[in-house]
């Protein structure tokens, strides 16, 4: 449980002007607090119209109090929400008279971190809010939303559950080698952990996915100039988002936009045109072009078919390390007999398309997604909203069961096949937080906002 016995107090709506505003309060007994705001502690749970006064009894505001005593509330502490008008001047006024009562102003993220402290949420259901709250698209605010809910954290719980099992037998066996533990043999050790293997991956391809949704995908459009990379990118966007002439060399600096394919977030960047040039201010566009590539999760090379020539673009390859997912795309086949189409083979994907017309624009679409490694048949009923940390500890564990499977063929070599168990479920328990460092959650609640 929390150990701090000190009330914090925050605005919880977004900054700026809107029809209502509140101002969130937690902490141990808030009656003298709420005794010289409200003049008395409100009925728990009930919505009370209340004059809010400051320190002298006059009136700040007028508006809706509402008592959540513990530990029957968001963070397991006494809560007190002051409704009132959506104004800066009038939050911050009801602010400090809280600060003046006695509390003191909330840490970002600190709200959500007592409820965790105080066991009402996981680790996994703490991260969520913050996904909701930053969700870009629809897709991704429901699969944080199935997070918080606990869905997540349910599917590792039962993981850890079956290890947990298998532990207790082959320790249980190394404990008593003298004594018959009936089902406990080579061959049934094995089933256990391919089933146990089998579990895992599930969670790991739907936690990969979520990934997808919460972080999104960046994708950088690079080539020459005039290839049509602007084109491009106003046809991904379904808008005129980059400026678009004749003029080689038109995009100075790099231009990003954020689109939705079938749910997933990507982030589109359009580029400087690549060549030699004596311009300033392109070269410095070219050298921006250069650091967005270093970031990017697809690379997508565009090149005009109309007037394309073998070995033409062999200079921008090599300004890049093309050790990530890319796509070439032949445009303007509007000026040629080319229809749209895709090649494919082990090494490369070649789109033919038009940036001017649309034409072959969705096959592009379906191969952004597949070189980012998302399942579009998948539902997204089964996805978890995962963030780079949980995907780290589930790699750690599939390293740790991929051991242990090595271990499994010996009974002689079954301790260290324990130890490769628990360390598999010691990664695990870290994404829900029965085993996290202090230093893991002051990084995770920092980037919350102030008032969550």
């Amino acid at each position: 449980m929390l150990d701090q016995p000190d009330i914090i107090a925050a605005i919880a709506t977004p900054p700026g002007r809107g029809g209502v505003g509140i101002v969130r309060i937690s902490g141990k007994n808030l009656t003298s607090l709420a005794r010289i705001i409200l003049g008395k502690l409100p009925e728990p749970r009930h919505a009370q119209l209340s004059q809010f006064l400051d320190v002298h009894g006059k009136i700040i505001d007028q508006g809706i109090a509402l008592y959540f005593p513990a530990p029957n509330s968001y963070t397991g502490e006494d809560v007190l929400e002051l409704q009132g008008h959506g104004g800066p001047a009038i939050m911050n006024l009801l602010l400090n008279q809280c600060l003046a009562c006695g509390a003191r102003m909330a840490q970002p993220g600190e709200f959500t971190l007592r409820a965790y402290l105080n066991e009402k949420i996981d680790l996994v259901q703490a991260e969520s809010v913050a996904d909701i709250i930053e969700a870009s698209t629809s897709e991704a605010a429901r699969c944080a939303v199935r997070s918080l809910q606990g869905r997540f954290s349910t599917t590792i719980d039962e993981l850890v559950r079956s290890l947990t099992t298998l532990r207790m037998f082959i320790e249980a066996t190394l404990d008593f080698p003298d004594e018959e533990i009936e089902g406990l043999h080579d061959e049934e050790v094995r089933e256990k952990l391919d089933a146990i293997s089998q579990q895992f991956e599930r969670i790991l391809s739907s936690a990969h996915q979520g990934n997808l949704l919460q972080e999104g995908i960046k994708v950088v459009l690079v080539g020459a100039p005039n290839v049509g990379k602007s084109s491009l990118l106003n046809q991904l966007a379904e808008d005129d988002v980059a400026i678009v002439t004749e003029i080689p060399g038109t995009t100075r600096d790099s231009i990003q936009k954020l689109i939705t394919i079938a749910g997933v977030p990507i982030h589109v960047i359009d580029t400087a045109g690549l060549r030699e040039t004596t311009d300033i201010v392109e070269q410095k566009g070219i050298e921006r072009t250069q650091a967005v590539v270093k970031d990017a999760d697809i690379l997508i090379r565009l090149i005009d078919c109309s007037c394309h020539a073998p070995g033409e673009d062999s200079e921008i390859l090599q300004a890049f390390s093309i050790d990530k997912p890319h796509i070439t795309i032949f445009n303007k086949i509007d000026l040629t007999s080319q229809t749209p189409g895709i090649e494919t083979n082990e090494h490369a994907v070649k789109v033919y398309l038009s940036a001017k017309t649309g034409a072959g624009v969705d096959l592009l679409r379906e191969q952004i997604l597949r070189a980012a490694g998302w399942q579009t048949g998948q539902t997204g009923e089964g996805l978890f909203m995962a963030r780079q940390r949980h995907l780290e500890a589930l790699e750690a564990t599939r390293n740790h069961l991929n051991t242990a499977w090595k271990y499994s063929n010996s009974e002689s070599e079954w301790e260290l096949l324990a130890e490769e168990l628990r360390l598999a479920q010691d990664a695990l328990s870290s994404i829900t937080g029965h085993f996290t460092a202090d230093d893991l959650l002051g990084e995770i609640f920092s980037n919350f906002c102030i008032g969550k």
